[in-house]
């Protein structure tokens, strides 16, 4: 909860105020808060630095001055300025919601449970995910301004270290594509490639408009529009196998043969692919702990195998190369 209090509080944008750096009565003062809670915003700073969200700066002691810590950005909270043209606190917004996070309350109850139903999510509130974010016009705006964020996040740094994938390519479609974040970054990189974005009609509705971006309403489990190549960023974890099956039976239904450069370019994790530091094993298995919220999984490279061929593909390949997720191309 130090982080959910670092945003409610604007820790990252006081100090980004004072120029990058700033001491506790600096950042109390941009933060509103009350005199007597600094001491108290010194421990939720120490833990916040332990942690390496900020680093500190220890001042030369001064015999007759009493000198303040400074505390400084580090590259995760300049991610948590909201300021900034690129940052994560809509998707942080998102996993610290209460509804998501009172939800892990009703983990051991729901281990008891048979699957698939209800997901953890369900058994807490009484409804799915995905049926509050269409009811709740509130919750919907958090989630599809999270997935705005994660694309502007990720798409930058796809295109720049794996753009090759998007050669060749004359009209994609993004299934399940929210506002059109992720198709909007590829269109503007590959002017020449026809990018479109299927998703809910209660999603679509809030879509921008302007865009060189086709926004079209579907269920990505009922069909799919035709393209040459099926994008889904962030989508395939929220999914049982067997639903990851009838969404893949689709894509390949709709994508262009593979002599015309028909393909599907998933985004997401493959849970020990990548990086072998600790960090990144500690990220990809608490995710998938994680996505368990939505009877989701995090799956290893045997269990993609294992969905993209009973989805009727021919072949795959894995490139590691977006930290803890990845890129998979699918080939009919």
């Amino acid at each position: 909860m130090a982080l959910k209090s670092c945003l409610d509080l604007g820790i990252a944008d006081a100090i980004h105020h004072h120029g990058g750096a700033a001491t506790l009565s600096q950042i109390g003062a941009v933060a509103t808060l009350h005199p007597s809670k600094i001491c108290c915003l010194r421990r939720l700073m120490r833990v916040l630095t332990v942690s390496g969200v900020f680093s500190v700066q220890q001042p030369s002691p001064r015999d007759d001055v009493q000198v303040e810590l400074v505390y400084t950005l580090t590259a995760v909270s300049h991610l948590l300025v909201s300021s900034a043209s690129v940052n994560i606190v809509p998707v942080i917004n998102l996993q610290l919601q209460p509804n998501i996070v009172s939800s892990f309350s009703e983990l051991g109850a729901w281990f008891q449970h048979k699957l698939p139903e209800p997901d953890l999510f369900k058994l807490k509130h009484g409804k799915t995910f995905w049926e509050i974010a269409h009811h709740n016009a509130a919750f919907n705006t958090i989630v599809n301004d999270a997935m705005a964020s994660d694309s502007r996040f990720l798409m930058d740094i796809a295109i720049r270290e794996c753009g090759s994938v998007f050669e060749g390519i004359g009209s994609l479609v993004d299934v399940a594509g929210g506002h059109g974040g992720a198709a909007q970054a590829i269109s503007k990189s590959f002017p020449h490639i026809k990018c479109s974005v299927m998703d809910l009609g209660h999603v679509i509705a809030g879509a921008p408009s302007g865009t060189d971006v086709q926004y079209i309403a579907g269920d990505m489990f009922e069909s799919i529009p035709q393209a040459d190549v099926v994008f889904l960023k962030w989508i395939m974890h929220d999914w049982s196998d067997d639903d990851c099956i009838k969404i893949l039976k689709n894509c390949n239904k709709a994508i262009a043969p593979k002599d015309a450069g028909g393909k599907v370019i998933i985004v997401d994790m493959v849970v020990g692919g990548g990086p072998q530091d600790l960090k990144h094993k500690e990220t990809q298995v608490l995710f998938d702990l994680y996505i368990m919220l939505l009877n989701g999984i995090e799956r290893d490279e045997q269990e993609w195998k294992k969905i993209i061929m009973a989805a009727g593909f021919s072949d795959f390949k894995i490139t590691p190369i977006l930290g803890v997720r990845s890129i998979i191309e699918l080939y009919p």
